[in-house]
């Protein structure tokens, strides 16, 4: 594990105040700019007639899709780089090896918006070059699925895990941070670990109770009429 995890805390990554407090951000700013960025898209290329109403649905889930595997990725080959030279040393604790080392750390839970706008920005033409007109659904579909996963990134770390099947997200992300950095790359989505092999080996399940005096004679009883 390249950053022991601390419980509180944090620390500046830059020098600058300026920049450190760019350097941060509450969730819900990011989450704001990327609903109306998205709803923008879609209001011009429905009113524009881009794609019929069933073809941009399609197309919005097939962005969806490709951000799960985009997460994947990103989480393993760019965030989790060997840091073989000072370079990648300091871009990989910039991007990601900051939150291991603080994961309580809220400010550092989403990218900064500005980095953010400038980043998918820049998808969006590329998205064109290659996609045309269908940019205009397919990156609304990418940027949804990025915004599930700032909120499920951002509910484990500030939330307790719910008393249901979602609890898997946080095991596995716990799992990631506090026992196995090499297992559990995906946090909104444990799909493509599950392809690739990367699903954590052991298991940490939530103890059942025991059942109650009452609940033991109740099942007697059911028993009994049966």
């Amino acid at each position: 594990m390249q950053h022991k995890p601390k419980e509180q805390g944090t620390t500046a990554l830059f020098r600058n105040p300026v920049l450190e407090k760019l350097a941060r951000t509450h969730i819900s700013i990011p989450l704001t700019i990327y609903f109306f960025g998205c709803a923008t898209l879609l209001y011009i290329n429905f009113s524009n007639g881009y794609t019929s109403v069933a073809e941009g649905i399609g197309v919005f889930f097939a962005g969806l899709v490709f951000w799960t595997w985009f997460e994947y990725f990103m989480h393993k080959r760019i965030f989790h780089m060997l840091p073989t030279n000072k370079i990648k040393k300091r871009i990989q604790y910039m991007f990601h090896g900051v939150h291991h080392e603080f994961p309580r750390d809220k400010t550092r839970l989403a990218m900064p918006p500005a980095a953010s706008v400038l980043i998918l920005t820049g998808l969006f033409f590329v998205f064109q070059l290659i996609m045309g007109n269908y940019a205009f659904t397919f990156l609304p579909g990418f940027v949804i699925g990025y915004s599930l996963y700032l909120f499920v990134h951002y509910s484990i770390h500030a939330f307790k895990p719910p008393k249901n099947s979602l609890n898997v997200l946080w095991i596995n992300h716990s799992i990631h941070h506090y026992k196995d950095d090499t297992v559990a790359f995906g946090v909104s989505s444990p799909v493509w670990d599950v392809i690739i092999g990367t699903m954590p080996k052991k298991t940490y399940k939530r103890k059942k109770k025991k059942p109650t005096r009452e609940e033991n004679q109740e099942q007697a009883h059911v028993k009994a009429v049966a």
